[in-house]
């Protein structure tokens, strides 16, 4: 199940990203920061899921709360 959705989530940051970069409409990096935290989130897990003892699950986990942080202020708390 993680699996799925890593791959829909990592599909969609790669999708939206691109088109941030192609079409150069700043507002939408917010959002791939936002799926990027998510993405990473369930990598972390997944990672942790399968080996208890490995660094890069955890070091992802607090990455990923780090962009869910930064993606939440810019989205709702800029005053623009």
């Amino acid at each position: 199940m993680l699996k799925i959705i890593r791959i829909i989530l990592q599909l969609s940051v790669i999708g939206i990203g691109s088109y941030t970069l192609f079409t150069e409409k700043l507002v939408l990096t917010p959002l791939v920061m936002l799926l990027a935290g998510l993405f990473m989130l369930v990598a972390g897990f997944e990672r942790i899921e399968k080996n208890q003892k490995e660094f890069w699950g955890y070091a992802f986990v607090v990455i990923s709360l780090f962009l869910l942080t930064v993606s939440w202020q810019n989205l709702f708390l800029t005053t623009t």
